[in-house]
């Protein structure tokens, strides 16, 4: 089985608020980007099987508002303290978890943790853009896994592709 491994960084949060990391919710940027990447990902027929949210606010408003872009239920979303200020090892233990009867899963979360994971799994050479962000807010990271989720290590994966906002309008 072809293993398809999605990671969405939340989209912009508000930081005009006086509410902690944990609680911080999307501005309204933030909000219209979570809702532009689950219609795009609707449009390219790639809509994941499962989505495993970070259950801080701004995330888990991302994987909802995504979801219901591309259709999906609530029921399709799964929320694991781990992703909350995860590093390289605790979004391995997630991934290696995930059931084999799925083929495409989309995990929801935060940087550094996302970047390094992108740089950690790939096989192939991971460009930084000019910007030196490889995943700013509500950046999609594509991958093809080399075997199933719990092969997931070093070097397991393609990326296929870094996708901004900006490029899905």
């Amino acid at each position: 089985m072809k293993c398809e491994l999605m990671l969405l960084r939340h989209g912009k949060s508000d930081w005009s608020t006086s509410d902690g990391d944990f609680e911080r919710p999307l501005n309204k940027r933030g909000k219209r980007s979570a809702k532009l990447v689950g219609a795009w990902l609707a449009e390219q027929g790639m809509e994941p099987e499962l989505i495993i949210t970070s259950p801080a606010k701004r995330a888990r408003s991302t994987a909802r508002r995504a979801a219901l872009n591309m259709n999906l239920g609530q029921d399709a979303i799964i929320r694991d303290e781990r992703i909350y200020a995860a590093d390289v090892s605790d979004l391995l233990q997630v991934i290696r978890e995930c059931p084999a009867s799925v083929g495409r899963i989309m995990l929801v979360g935060h940087n550094p943790g996302f970047e390094d994971l992108v740089e950690y799994l790939a096989d192939n050479t991971v460009e930084i853009p000019e910007d030196g962000k490889l995943m700013p807010t509500a950046t999609l990271a594509q991958l093809t896994m080399i075997g199933d989720w719990s092969d997931a290590g070093a070097g397991s994966a393609h990326l296929e592709a870094i996708t901004r906002p900006s490029a899905m309008q």
